[in-house]
């Protein structure tokens, strides 16, 4: 399947749309989030071969990075004499601005790709560092790329339902954590701006946060010890975010525990078991902080959850 037209006539905020529009008609359904500068397209790819000549580059040139996030089935992109091979469960990196050849192959299933079209100018790494990544697989399994991997992944799932003001700040987030997932296959982390630097440290340590809400030894010490920071570098960090490095776990773990308490599959667990499953030891500090919160006690909520099946889209968790 080949696909060849042009959005050179159009406005310059309306050629992406054009492009969606195009892709989804004569392609495959795609889903478009507009970040401001930045945008994430996603859609299923059946077989197709890809491919854009120097002809292409001087009929319309973007001036945008893909950086692609491969599943289902694999790709590959070849481009400036790299080849990525077949890249699947990874991400591939190609330039709009030059040549390109790739394929997805026939592998008996669509190809699941979410692209994000970060402009050449605005990425804050120099040219020519970045055209070493050009069509090579690279790692979403470690690091900041299992990072930026997650955070596209919620941004796919959630950004739509998000307010303008929002999905521009979003976007320099996916610029920051893009750049720094980068440098980081470059060893060139240092070589960031301050603020790219400091906004991607934000990101792992929210991560890290997330991943460790049971553990009841998590404190902003903790935290910050693990990251090899100062505890002053952490509390700097989250006042961009209007709230104690205490006060984020504390209510990240009542909303894991707000969440438990309404799922009809958990209501055979005693409510001290489900708040020391999130490392919320101490049954009369979590109630008080859990009523301070939602303005109901934790049985009181428990007693009024609808019976039935969970809300859509929420999956039994494993016990630990």
């Amino acid at each position: 399947m080949w696909l060849s037209t042009s959005n050179k006539d159009l406005p310059t905020r309306d050629q992406l749309p054009f492009w969606s529009e195009l892709v989804s008609r004569e392609l495959a359904p795609l889903t478009l989030t507009d970040l401001g500068s930045v945008r994430v397209a996603a859609f299923s790819s059946p077989p197709a071969h890809l491919s854009r000549t120097w002809a292409d580059v001087r009929r319309s040139d973007p001036g945008t990075y893909q950086l692609t996030f491969v599943s289902g089935s694999p790709l590959w992109i070849s481009q400036r004499r790299q080849d990525s091979g077949l890249v699947f469960g990874d991400m591939v990196l190609f330039d709009l601005s030059q040549p390109f050849e790739g394929e997805v192959p026939d592998r008996g299933r669509n190809t699941e790709v979410v692209i994000i079209q970060l402009p050449n100018d605005e990425l804050p790494l120099p040219v020519n560092r970045v055209r070493q990544l050009l069509a090579r697989p690279l790692s979403v399994r470690t690091g900041m790329g299992a990072i930026l991997a997650r955070f596209v992944s919620s941004l796919h799932t959630f950004g739509p339902d998000c307010a303008p003001g929002e999905l521009d700040r979003l976007g320099t987030v996916t610029l920051d954590l893009a750049a720094a997932g980068l440098a980081q296959h470059l060893g060139a982390y240092e070589e960031l701006p301050a603020d790219t630097r400091r906004q991607a440290m934000l990101s792992r340590v929210n991560a890290f946060i997330d991943h460790n809400l049971g553990d009841p030894e998590l404190t902003p010490a903790a935290v910050a010890t693990h990251h090899h920071i100062s505890l002053r570098s952490l509390h700097s960090l989250f006042h961009q975010q209007g709230e104690t490095v205490a006060a984020s776990i504390r209510r990240r773990r009542l909303a894991r525990c707000h969440a438990d308490l309404l799922d009809p599959r958990l209501r055979h667990r005693p409510i001290s078991v489900v708040a020391a499953r999130w490392g919320l030891l101490r049954p009369a500090d979590f109630s008080r902080a859990f009523r301070a919160a939602y303005g109901v006690s934790p049985r009181e909520l428990r007693r009024t959850a609808p019976q039935g099946t969970p809300p859509p889209g929420r999956s039994a968790r494993n016990d630990k």
